[in-house]
């Protein structure tokens, strides 16, 4: 217990979060950290799309590597992986509700993006 403490001793929001064993900022690094995840999100935020959709979307990224993003994410219950009964099989990934919570967070970072890229450009 000592240990969480410290940690939360350092958190300017420790009041709000020295209750939880975890931070939420932690927890939250620990769910959308990663190469791919934050895009995979992205892609996810508004449409339904296969494996193919996302790898075509995410050209650089192997299929083991996206593979593991997709199952780490699924695992966190942000996203939500259906398969279909069909024969070659078809799989689709989706937002779960827990991952919708996330969307105006993405469009957020989005919005600082396209700011930054702006001011960016008229120096």
């Amino acid at each position: 217990m000592i240990e969480i403490a410290a940690m939360h001793e350092e958190c300017y929001m420790k009041e709000k979060c020295a209750k939880y064993e975890k931070c939420p900022m932690v927890l939250v690094q620990d769910i959308i950290s990663g190469k791919w995840k934050i895009l995979i999100l992205w892609y996810l935020s508004y449409s339904k799309l296969r494996f193919s959709d996302i790898q075509r979307k995410l050209p650089n990224v192997s299929q083991k590597v996206l593979s593991r993003q997709l199952k780490s994410l699924e695992e966190a219950n942000v996203i939500h992986r259906k398969v279909y009964p069909v024969i070659p099989p078809k799989v689709e990934y989706s937002l779960t509700d827990v991952g919708k919570k996330l969307i105006p967070i993405l469009e957020m970072m989005h919005k600082f993006g396209t700011e930054y890229l702006e001011k960016e450009l008229n120096k």
